[in-house]
C-alpha cells in the first residue's frame, strides 16, 4: 500500500515556491538574452517573397467561390503553370538552397547562439536543483495516477511505497520546464512564448528550413484540385433587376 505523507510547510516555502519562481525568471531572462544575441541582418528577400506568395495563394483558395470561373482559371494558370508559374520550382533548386543555408556562416552562428541560449541555462538550473533540492517531495497532485507515472513524477526518489501522485523536486523542475508556456504567453506575449518542447523539436528537426519545392508544391497541388463553383451566378443581372425595381 502506498503511504500518505504529510508535507512540511517549509518544503513549500523553501523548495516548491523558490524553484517555480526561479524557473519563471530564468525563462524571461533567457528570452531577453536571445533577443540580444539575435542577428540584426535583414531577412532574405527570396524567403520573404516565398512567404508572401504562399499567403496570396491561400487567399485565392479561400475566396475562390467569390471569383468568376474565367478569372479564377486565369489566376490558377498564373500561379501553377508548369513552365513559368510562380509556384513551379525547378528540380534541384530546393536542395541547392538548403546547401547554401548550411554553408552560410551567419546561419550557423545564429543556430549556435540559439542552442547555447537554451542548453546553458537548462544545464545550470538542473545542476542547481540536483545539488540543493535532490530527494525532496515537493508537492502532491490532487488526482490519482497509475504506476506508469512514477518514473516521471518521482525522479530522484527510490521509494516504491510512496503514492504516485507525490512529485519530487527534480520532477517539478521538468514539469515547469515544459509546462510554463501559458504563463510566458501572458508575460511575454503569445508570439514570444515558444516553450522548450517546441525549441527541442525545431533543433531535432534539423533547423535548416523547409524545402521550398515541397512547400510550394503542396500549395500548387491544393490549388489544382479545387473544383470551382461560383457562389454568385448571374449576380450582375440579379443586381440590375433589383435596382430597376427600386428605381421604378
Amino acid at each position: 500500500m502506498a503511504e500518505d505523507l504529510v508535507l512540511d510547510t517549509a518544503i513549500r516555502n523553501w523548495v516548491l515556491v523558490p524553484l517555480s519562481v526561479v524557473m519563471v525568471l530564468i525563462g524571461i531572462l533567457r528570452y531577453f538574452v536571445s533577443r540580444l544575441m539575435k542577428s540584426s541582418q535583414l531577412p532574405d528577400v527570396k524567403v520573404v517573397k516565398e512567404g508572401q506568395l504562399i499567403l496570396r495563394v491561400r487567399s485565392l483558395r479561400a475566396a475562390a467561390p467569390l471569383i468568376p470561373g474565367r478569372s479564377f482559371r486565369a489566376r490558377r494558370t498564373y500561379y501553377s503553370n508548369e513552365e513559368n508559374g510562380l509556384l513551379h520550382v525547378p528540380k534541384g533548386q530546393g536542395q541547392n538552397m538548403q546547401a547554401q543555408m548550411i554553408s552560410d556562416p551567419n546561419f550557423a552562428m545564429d543556430m549556435m547562439k540559439k542552442n547555447l541560449s537554451m542548453i546553458i541555462p537548462q544545464t545550470l538550473t538542473f545542476a542547481w536543483v540536483n545539488f540543493f533540492f535532490s530527494g525532496f517531495v515537493a508537492a502532491k497532485i490532487p488526482f490519482p495516477l497509475t504506476q506508469r507515472f512514477r518514473s516521471m513524477l518521482q525522479n530522484g526518489i527510490d521509494l516504491s511505497t510512496v503514492d504516485v501522485s507525490y512529485v519530487s523536486s527534480r520532477s517539478w523542475y521538468f514539469l515547469n520546464l515544459f509546462g510554463l508556456r501559458g504563463l510566458f504567453s501572458l508575460i511575454l506575449g503569445e508570439e514570444n512564448a515558444l516553450d522548450d518542447t517546441q525549441r527541442m523539436m525545431q533543433m531535432g528537426g534539423g533547423g535548416f528550413g523547409v524545402d521550398p519545392s515541397k512547400t510550394l508544391g503542396a500549395e500548387k497541388d491544393g490549388l489544382d484540385i479545387i473544383q470551382h463553383e461560383w457562389a454568385l451566378p448571374r449576380i450582375e443581372q440579379r443586381a440590375e433587376a433589383i435596382l430597376r425595381n427600386l428605381a421604378s
